[in-house]
């Protein structure tokens, strides 16, 4: 893990920031030579599933789909 003083840090943050995404390695953050913030790269975002088939196997078919709404229930308007 490399060690860098905080006053370095400051003047240097956003490159010191943009090196530890890029390299992929730990940065600890040194005060009067004493440990006071460690930097590690963030993990990737997992990849979101594709919304094409996101609810597959979710569902539950309960009777016959094919029989026509008017079988299922007597309408009053029908009458």
């Amino acid at each position: 893990m490399d060690t860098l003083p905080i006053s370095k840090f400051k003047a240097t943050c956003l490159a010191t920031l943009e090196r530890v995404r890029r390299t992929g390695r730990p940065l600890r953050v040194t005060r009067f030579g004493k440990p006071i913030a460690d930097i590690v790269p963030s993990t990737p975002k997992a990849p979101s599933p594709n919304w094409l088939g996101a609810m597959a196997g979710t569902a539950e078919i309960v009777g016959d789909i094919t029989v026509p709404s008017s079988q299922l229930a007597h309408w009053k308007a029908l009458t």
